[in-house]
């Protein structure tokens, strides 16, 4: 009888041969479904380790016509194939027994890659094994048993395909930046004759732009640009929105060689709106890479500052991969051969909804435009703590101002002062306070803006008139805690959370009698930042504290809770007295803006110890907007801080 594999080594008697026959029959059958040590299951499962770990000198090797290859010459193999993935080699699974016919055997085996951003690559192969002469099995190599498309010389390669970034969307729901048209100013060299009146003349035109609608535009390479460029070529000089270049088209347009390209591009409505609240995005630097490897690549766009960075990951989604098949080319730099064998779609990021209002965001850069200044606007709807605006004047980018600086605030306190005393009943707006031009507590001599004095007047009229050493008369009145008292039923101090770093304010308690007094006019270490003096006017205008809110989606997870009604008849008197400022006090450059009263204070705070440095302040509302402007060191605040209000206040939609 022919067989089909070599006998076993069994010592049968030649003068039984029935007893052979049937004992060779059942050796037979158990090597076709037996997993002893000799059988192909253990070379597979070898293999698999080998693959792992880069060695397979434990395993036998043959190609498809039986040739032997040598373990090493595989390994290599494997790790070329692998490529970009050769790092981190895959999780190998033997599924079930190996099958057997004759002198070969297949066995399935599970490949599964752990790609970047947790992406799972898995597949199923067939090892193919050949049974030798000596009885062993050997793997039939060939690249095909990494993946089905692989040939020899190929190799695996990554490409990460970012998701769709999401957009900060106003409180309409409307993106905050989108597709704006621009157009983008050139030169073509050939059409030059004259290139140094050229540059003069552009230069000429580009300073005359509106600073906030471009950057300072520097010609100084443009001579040797045009220089080396093609003579046909179109040398990009700079790009303009669309409203800039209006302004200087007549200047520019019939210049010999300017060309012109119309496109739209992603910004914002200006480019000075909300700066500094809502960040920037930009192809990701070196510090982005360097500390996030396996967050981002060269190329990504990521958010720096504001909500773009606090928000990057939402807004960015997540990036996909493809796995696809490349080739060294001529030059031996790899090349796609246009075969991908996986794709996993990114996904898109997640938009971020902010409560602001575009017309009054515009409002407010606008009133800051010309400001030389630090300087920033925050602008609150009363009837719902919505942010409206967050301005930021001239400072270093992406520092929010308005939220997040801790600094004195002079006079705008006394509407917090007022409102402390008014609660405890120690004053009424028409008891007469007296308003020396000075007063002295503990040997620390008070006095007023300009040495003013006042006599005896209504206590409104102090108020009005920004009177400090009438305030400094009555801090004993408010106690040690009446100060911080009255501040945290406005909400200062409070744990806010708004979605960005925000400052909320730190209220002076139980100081000396000289710390009482200077803080009752807002002096002493009292501090606030914009944000937190535009939610406590807000609270007055309200009548109870509701924290300012900025974001809708994501809502923060733990906002400040509203705070109790305020007396009805202490918050009324403040709202009167904060009206009289405008009508007959230190804020009557506002009584003629239109629409709805307005009603406010001023505030001027030294920061040091020199009293000729101030910041300025003025807090107020009209209608269902309150708001609070600060001016470092900006001086007398009917010089910066009222002028600013009121062009704030003519630009805003009545």
């Amino acid at each position: 009888m022919h067989l089909s594999y070599p006998p076993r080594r069994h010592r049968y008697s030649f003068r039984r041969p029935l007893a052979a026959l049937a004992a060779t029959v059942l050796a037979a059958g158990a090597l076709a479904g037996c997993s002893g040590e000799d059988g192909p299951e253990r070379s597979v499962d070898t293999f698999l380790a080998g693959w792992r770990t880069g060695d397979l000198q434990a395993v036998g090797f043959v190609d498809a016509t039986g040739a032997k290859i040598p373990a090493a010459d595989v390994a290599q193999q494997l790790k070329e194939l692998s490529g970009e993935l050769a790092a981190t080699p895959p999780k190998l699974t033997r599924q079930g027994d190996p099958k057997i016919t004759a002198n070969t055997a297949t066995a399935a085996i599970r490949v599964e890659w752990a790609l970047p951003g947790d992406t799972r690559w898995a597949y199923d192969r067939q090892v193919r094994l050949s049974r030798g002469g000596d009885d062993q099995w050997q793997v039939i190599w060939e690249p095909r048993l990494v993946q089905e498309n692989l040939t020899k010389g190929d190799r695996l390669g990554l490409r990460r395909d970012a998701g769709p970034r999401a957009a900060v969307l106003d409180g309409a729901g409307q993106p905050i930046v989108a597709p704006r048209p621009v157009v983008r100013v050139g030169i073509q060299p050939n059409q030059v004759p004259d290139v140094r009146g050229l540059v003069e003349k552009l230069d000429a035109a580009f300073r005359a732009i509106r600073p906030a609608l471009v950057p300072a535009v520097d010609l100084a390479d443009l001579p040797k640009r045009l220089a080396e460029a093609d003579p046909g070529a179109f040398v990009e000089v700079v790009t303009l929105r669309e409203e800039a270049y209006r302004q200087i088209k007549p200047r520019i347009y019939d210049l010999p060689g300017t060309k012109f390209q119309s496109e739209k591009l992603d910004l914002a409505p200006t480019r000075e709106f909300a700066r500094a609240l809502l960040g920037s995005v930009d192809p990701a630097q070196a510090d982005d890479l360097a500390a996030h490897p396996d967050r981002y690549a060269a190329g990504d766009l990521v958010g720096h500052g504001g909500l773009q960075g606090r928000y990057d990951d939402r807004l960015r989604g997540k990036p996909g991969l493809t796995v696809l098949i490349e080739r060294p080319g001529e030059d031996g730099k790899l090349v796609p051969t246009g075969t991908e064998v996986f794709h996993h779609a990114p996904e898109p990021g997640q938009a971020v909804k902010t409560t602001l209002d575009v017309a009054v965001q515009n409002a407010a850069d606008s009133a800051l435009r010309a400001e030389k200044r630090r300087a920033a606007l925050v602008a609150v709807r009363i009837s719902d703590g919505a942010v409206l605006a967050a301005a930021n004047g001239p400072g270093p980018a992406g520092e929010n101002l308005a939220f997040t600086a801790q600094v004195p605030p002079g006079s705008t306190f006394k509407m917090v002062s007022a409102l402390g005393l008014l609660d405890k009943g120690a004053v009424t707006p028409d008891a007469t306070v007296d308003c020396p031009k000075t007063f002295t507590v503990e040997g620390r001599s008070f006095k007023n803006s300009d040495n003013f004095a006042l006599g005896r007047v209504p206590f409104r009229t102090d108020f009005a008139k920004s009177c400090n050493t009438a305030f400094a008369a009555l801090a004993p009145k408010l106690g040690g805690d009446g100060l911080a008292v009255a501040g945290r039923s406005l909400g200062l101090e409070a744990k806010w959370d708004v979605g960005v770093d925000a400052f909320s304010g730190k209220v002076s308690v139980n100081g000396s009698a000289a710390e009482q007094a200077a803080a009752a006019f807002g002096q002493g270490t009292t501090v606030v930042s914009p944000l937190a003096m535009a939610g406590a006017t807000a609270a007055v205008a309200r009548g109870r504290f509701e924290q300012p809110k900025l974001l809708l989606d994501p809502a923060p997870a733990a906002p400040a809770a509203a705070g109790p009604d305020l007396k009805p008849e202490s918050v009324e008197a403040v709202r009167a007295m904060m009206r009289e400022v405008v009508t007959a006090g230190t804020g009557s450059a506002l009584k003629d803006v239109p629409g709805d009263p307005v009603h406010g204070k001023t505030g001027t705070a030294e920061y040091d110890n020199n009293p000729a440095h101030t910041h300025a302040w003025f807090v107020g509302w009209r209608g269902d907007v309150a708001f609070a402007v600060f001016v470092e060191q900006g001086g007398s605040s009917t010089a910066s801080a009222v002028p600013i209000s009121e062009r704030f206040l003519r630009a805003l939609p009545r």
